[in-house]
């Protein structure tokens, strides 16, 4: 491993949301019925948000190829038909565990600070450089081992919620691990000089800021 993929790995080993002290009290069983239904109302904006980073980034690819591969992650997210993909199976989540999907489609309810961190990675993929729009995407290193570690604490610790409703995190493992892979060849490419290096750093210590803003609002608004 060369140094610069060192310096991209320790920065989500460091700071990703996996630390924050809202996932570590999910993780342990510790949360409410209302934080846990608050934490999914609110992270339904960061992930409709998701495929409309992406077509950010899907606009400054240079090639076909890069496109196509691009393309699929905004397929992953809002399925190739009506009732499939990652946002279809997040409204089944907020289902299974007592939410009504119009209210979750609404909009209504989600934090002024979840609003701003989700609006400032939109943005850094609308207006930041190709690299540092998919830099930051390289917090999906360390989603795979999240979502197993979460889908095996919703199973001990929060049986209430439908075993159906965890499917978004079952297939995000398999696409987290590809995404991720494919992400950081990239950077590890285009990234030919130091500042390079440093601006791919600085785009996901941002990132990494965005997942944590998300929580500190959530925690904030609900315990």
């Amino acid at each position: 491993m060369n140094p610069f993929e060192a310096e991209l790995r320790a920065v989500p080993e460091q700071r990703y949301h996996h630390l924050h002290p809202f996932n570590l009290r999910m993780h342990a069983g510790e949360l409410s019925r209302e934080e846990l239904r608050g934490w999914i109302l609110n992270r339904f904006h960061y992930q409709r948000h998701i495929p409309i980073k992406d077509a950010h980034v899907l606009a400054k690819l240079p090639t076909s190829d890069l496109r196509r591969t691009w393309l699929r992650r905004i397929q992953d997210h809002d399925g190739r038909a009506p009732g499939e993909g990652g946002i279809e199976r997040w409204l089944r989540l907020g289902e299974a565990a007592g939410l009504d999907r119009k209210e979750l489609l609404s909009g209504e309810g989600v934090l002024p600070g979840v609003r701003l961190a989700v609006d400032g990675y939109v943005n850094l993929c609308r207006h930041g450089t190709l690299l540092e729009a998919v830099a930051a995407s390289l917090t999906e290193l360390f989603a795979p081992d999240l979502m197993r570690t979460r889908i095996a604490a919703f199973e001990k610790h929060y049986p209430w919620i439908d075993a159906e409703g965890l499917r978004y995190f079952q297939i995000r493992v398999r696409q987290g691990r590809q995404d991720s892979g494919e992400a950081l060849a990239l950077v590890l490419d285009w990234a030919r000089s130091r500042t390079d290096e440093e601006k791919a750093v600085a785009a996901l210590r941002f990132k990494c800021d965005v997942l944590w803003a998300l929580l500190d609002a959530v925690d904030g608004a609900y315990r």
